[in-house]
């Protein structure tokens, strides 16, 4: 492992984590857009991270056996941004101009399936994990900064 090795792995996570903020502000932003210009009300995102896996790892647990590849890893990244397909909740209001016009629905008002309180659950743990990224960033550099010093005397 190399000596910026965890200050990479860290970047990663800091770079996934904030645009996990990006994405739940956006959400947050048109919780009560019923008008896109794809048509419909608003739907949620979500970011789906998947890890950057080391293809040769030169390090391996003792805790596992020895046919899982289960080294250090180089990180994580987004895989995708997904947008959500759950209706949102409907309010009975047939004098709006985004009511639905025909089926069962007639007269229903469709609003994002934004819910605000997981969103800001959502977005105090990407802000958690991005504190927590820059303090491993922050911990390493303390370390390098030590071995330095240590090399100097």
């Amino acid at each position: 492992m190399g000596m910026f090795t965890s200050i990479n792995i860290a970047a990663t996570g800091m770079s996934v984590e904030r645009l996990r903020t990006d994405v739940i502000s956006n959400n947050i932003a048109n919780a009560s857009t019923t008008r896109t210009p794809e048509g419909g009300a608003f739907k949620k995102s979500s970011v789906v991270i998947e890890p950057i896996a080391s293809a040769h790892p030169t390090w391996r647990s003792p805790f596992v056996s020895a046919d899982q590849d289960n080294g250090p890893g180089k990180g994580v990244r987004v895989r995708e941004i997904v947008k959500s397909t759950e209706q949102g909740r409907l309010v009975y209001d047939p004098t709006n101009p985004d009511a639905i016009q025909s089926g069962p629905n007639k007269g229903y008002v469709e609003y994002p399936n934004v819910n605000i309180v997981n969103e800001m659950v959502d977005l105090i743990s990407a802000s958690r994990a991005y504190e927590a990224n820059s303090t491993v960033i922050q911990g390493a550099k303390d370390m390098f900064s030590s071995a330095l010093e240590i090399g100097r005397g």
